[in-house]
């Protein structure tokens, strides 16, 4: 090769990589923007202690438990979540509601079944539903006595048992221990990496409610496409990130995020495993 054709070779190669390099570095760049970026981010964070407490049910007095609204309205007839706290010992006299309700046990000891069935402590972490019009007590037991409680169309009231009925829908009682987890290998919701587990609890009018999994240690992201998330912290501690400020929320038991648009959620959870429960319309990615 002569020196001439040599050097054009060379110029040729140089310009060879560093359009590469260029092209490589645009690709990652504008996946990097795709992925982590969102133009007018919807994230919003509620700590539990920023949670306004109020009589679950006024009629009853001082011996009503409490209740601290996360979403939507109890008094209206919109899709809301709530946290409802009952003292040690506390257990209702026969009743009914006039809205189906799902809850999942967050702090203590939870029993909710017929009046006559003998009791069965739920811990942290459990999930049940109640069905409208079906007579049922709620007990607790424990120093701190704390339970997610939803419904899809309010208002949520407290009714006599002489207005049961039977509107066809059973109960469902999840023991912590029941629950069925699956890892990325299982559900497509997780990248192939992820070490986060995930369980579908519920599935109706185009919503669904969910328990995430994040292990000790985990550091990512849950990205989401829905018009509706609202996310719970169950059990740990859990680092959330906002976007827009990078601002660093610690979310304990009872604490949650959100989101009205497509949304991705930074966490970070450094000393204990963390449970959430999530409610959305839409799907959810996690790292």
């Amino acid at each position: 090769m002569d020196i001439k054709k040599a050097y054009l070779w060379l110029i040729l190669s140089t310009l060879t990589l560093v359009s590469c390099q260029n092209e490589s570095q645009t690709k990652s760049e504008k996946e990097n923007i795709g992925s982590e970026e969102i133009e007018h981010p919807t994230n919003k964070v509620l700590l539990s202690s920023e949670v306004k407490w109020e009589k679950l049910n006024p009629a009853r007095g001082d011996q009503s438990p409490q209740a601290g609204t996360i979403w939507g309205d109890r008094k209206g007839e919109v899709p809301t979540g709530f946290l409802a706290k009952f003292t040690d010992g506390f257990s209702s006299p026969p009743h009914i509601h006039n809205a189906t309700y799902r809850a999942v046990v967050i702090k203590g000891s939870i029993h909710n079944d017929d009046p006559n069935a003998a009791n069965m402590w739920m811990k942290p972490g459990s999930f049940w539903t109640q069905p409208k019009g079906e007579s049922h007590i709620t007990s607790a037991k424990g120093e701190e006595n704390i339970a997610l409680v939803e419904i899809d169309k309010g208002p949520y009231l407290v009714q006599p048992i002489e207005e049961a009925y039977d509107n066809g829908e059973r109960p469902i009682n999840i023991d912590v221990s029941n629950i069925v987890w699956l890892d990325s290998k299982k559900s497509n919701w997780m990248n192939a990496t992820s070490k986060a587990k995930i369980s579908f609890l519920w599935e109706a009018n185009g919503s669904k409610g969910l328990f995430l999994k994040l292990p000790k240690g985990y550091n990512g992201s849950i990205k989401t496409d829905g018009t509706v998330l609202h996310a719970v912290v169950i059990q740990g501690e859990l680092n959330y990130t906002l976007p827009k400020n990078h601002e660093t929320k610690v979310l304990d038991a009872g604490s949650s995020f959100s989101a009205t648009s497509k949304a991705i959620h930074t966490l970070a959870n450094e000393n204990n495993e963390v449970l959430l429960y999530i409610r959305t319309n839409g799907s959810i990615k996690m790292d």
